[in-house]
This record gives structure tokens, C-alpha cells and sequence, in this order.
């Protein structure tokens, strides 16, 4: 299997050319386009139950996508997601990795996407009360708004709502006001997530409801 990922930053998404016998699982809306003559089978997004905790708690799709190749050549498949932006790809052996709701784009069949509790906390800071907890081996593509930043986390670290898409599972997060009560709310922040920790943390430098917020006075 090869993939590459083309329009970085701003509109990335996914060529990927499937050798004979191979497959790829996409979530449900991703496929752009492909070869006419492409397997394609939707099942429940890891069993029943599991597709709807990720459906309704954890906010992925309840089914997903499987492309298989058939055939006796390469054929190709392009992926994208439903927002503007940057791509990343990464390698999983045996360690997991915790994505924020929409974030997954694409993975190879060995990788797997279960849900986790995330607390109240995460809720609040807009990242839903489960989490979704990737892993296994084999390769996994997500996705975000806007540009994709990686910071190394030790000790605390502040991000705003909305922003954060993926980090390490021994991260914990909490929330908190940006300053004062005064300061947090008046200056425009109001409540942040403290990422509390050691290890990687990813961040989006766009959010949604910063688009919705700068459009919705517009309209």
C-alpha cells in the first residue's frame, strides 16, 4: 500500500493506491473517489454496541468503511475529510494514542478505534465525555481544522476549548479559567483545558466554534 498525502496544509487529503489483496478502513463520508471496480463494505463501526457509544458519546460515525482490492493491479482511493486542513500520519506499535470526536480519518486493518471515558472535564472543554482511543498496529491518518502543532507536555500546559486533537492516553486534562474570573471571561477566554502530564500533545490552530462564533453575527 502506498498513500501520500497531497494539498498540505490547507486542503490535505489522502492518494492511496491499494496493491492487489490489500485494504484500507475509512470513516463512512471520507471516500472523495475511486477506481470503479474498488471492494467497498460499510459494517458497525467495531460491533453493535461499540459503533454506538462511538456514534453517540464519543461522536464518529456508527459505521465505517472497508476498501479491498480484488483486483490484479494497483487501484486507486482518495480520502479527505469534512474541514479544511492538515493531515498527519502516524505509525502504531503497540502504543495507543487519544483523538478527539471527528478526528479520524483512515487506518489500516490491524488499528483498532475504541471509546473511553474522558470525564466531565473533557466535556466542558468541548472534547465530549468519551474519548477515542486508538490502537494496535498498523498505520492511522486523522485529521483537523486548520493546521496541525505538536507540543512535548511536562508538567502543565493551557489550551483553549475546542483546540486540542490528539495526545498521549497518560495525559489528563482539567478545566480551569484563563486568569481571573474578571480577566477569563471579559478578555474573551473564559474556560481552557490544563493538560496535565508527560508526552505529545497535537493541536488544531482553527476551531469550529470560533468559525461559528466570527460567522454567526454576519449572517
Amino acid at each position: 500500500m502506498k498513500v501520500s498525502i497531497d494539498g498540505s496544509p490547507a486542503f490535505a487529503h489522502l492518494q492511496v493506491d491499494l496493491e492487489p489483496g490489500e485494504s484500507i478502513v475509512a470513516e463512512s463520508d471520507a471516500m472523495a473517489s475511486m477506481a470503479a471496480d474498488l471492494d467497498m463494505e460499510a459494517s458497525f463501526n467495531g460491533g453493535f454496541f461499540s459503533a454506538l457509544a462511538k456514534k453517540f458519546l464519543g461522536g464518529e460515525s456508527l459505521f465505517v468503511n472497508t476498501f479491498t482490492n480484488n483486483r490484479s493491479g494497483v487501484r486507486r482511493l482518495t480520502l479527505t475529510q469534512g474541514t479544511p486542513g492538515e493531515i498527519r500520519e502516524v505509525r502504531l506499535s503497540g502504543r495507543s494514542l487519544c483523538l478527539q470526536p471527528g478526528a479520524f480519518i483512515a487506518a489500516t486493518p490491524g488499528v483498532k478505534l475504541g471509546t473511553k471515558w474522558a470525564g466531565f472535564a473533557s466535556f466542558i472543554g468541548r472534547e465530549g465525555l468519551f474519548k477515542l482511543q486508538v490502537s494496535g498496529t498498523g498505520t492511522l491518518w486523522y485529521g483537523a481544522y486548520g493546521s496541525l502543532v505538536e507540543k512535548q507536555i511536562e508538567g502543565e500546559y493551557i489550551v483553549d476549548t475546542g483546540h486540542l486533537v490528539a495526545y498521549d492516553p497518560g495525559m489528563k486534562l482539567k478545566v480551569g479559567l484563563a486568569g481571573g474570573i474578571f480577566s477569563s471571561f471579559f478578555g474573551g477566554e473564559g474556560l481552557v483545558t490544563r493538560v496535565i502530564g508527560r508526552g505529545k500533545i497535537v493541536l488544531q490552530s482553527r476551531s469550529l466554534s470560533g468559525l461559528a462564533g466570527w460567522l454567526n453575527p454576519r449572517l
